[in-house]
C-alpha cells in the first residue's frame, strides 16, 4: 500500500507524536517507581515481576531478556540481595549454576508496589469508555511483540 505525501506527513506526525508520549511514558514511570516504593526502581520492580512470573532465573537470564547490560543487573541484583527481596539458590539440575528466586520480602513489596501501579492506572484511565481501553490493550500488545529483524541494532523503544 503506498500512501499520498499528505498520507505520508500524517504518518510521520503520528510516528513523532507516539515517539515523544513513549518518552513522556517512560519519564513517569521511572519517576513514579521510586514513590511506590523508596527502595524500589522501576528496573528492579521489573527485574522482580520477571523473577516471579518466571518462578526464579540466571542473573546472565535477566541480561538477555531485558537487553541490559551485565553490570547493570549484577548492580541491581547485589542491591535486591542486600534489601533481602531475593536469594541465589543452586540450581538443581546444575550446581555450578545460581539461581534467582524472590524471598518473602520480595514477594510481599511486588505484590504492594504491582497493587499501587494498577490503582495508578486505573484512576487515570478511569474515565475512558471500555471501548477505547481495550483497543488500548490491544494496541499496545501489538507494538509491544513487534520482533526486531536480525541483525538490526538499533535500540528499543
Amino acid at each position: 500500500m503506498q500512501l499520498s505525501e499528505g498520507g505520508q506527513v500524517e504518518a510521520d506526525e503520528a510516528v513523532e507524536t507516539i515517539q515523544r508520549e513513549m518518552t513522556v511514558f517512560a519519564r513517569r514511570a521511572r519517576a513514579s517507581a521510586g514513590r511506590m516504593h523508596p527502595e524500589l526502581s522501576l528496573v528492579s520492580y521489573t527485574l522482580l515481576g520477571h523473577l516471579e512470573e518466571s518462578g526464579g532465573g540466571r542473573a546472565t537470564d535477566l541480561a538477555a531478556h531485558y537487553a541490559l547490560d551485565k553490570s547493570t543487573v549484577s548492580r541491581q541484583v547485589a542491591a535486591l540481595e542486600r534489601a533481602d527481596l531475593i536469594e541465589r539458590r543452586l540450581d538443581p539440575d546444575d550446581h555450578r549454576v545460581q539461581v534467582l528466586h524472590l524471598t518473602e520480602a520480595g514477594r510481599r513489596i511486588l505484590a504492594q508496589v504491582t497493587d499501587s501501579r494498577r490503582a495508578a492506572f486505573r484512576e487515570r484511565l478511569a474515565g475512558w469508555p471500555g471501548e477505547d481501553l481495550a483497543r488500548f490493550a490491544d494496541y499496545l500488545v501489538r507494538y509491544n511483540s513487534w520482533a526486531r529483524p536480525e541483525g538490526d541494532a538499533h535500540e528499543d523503544a
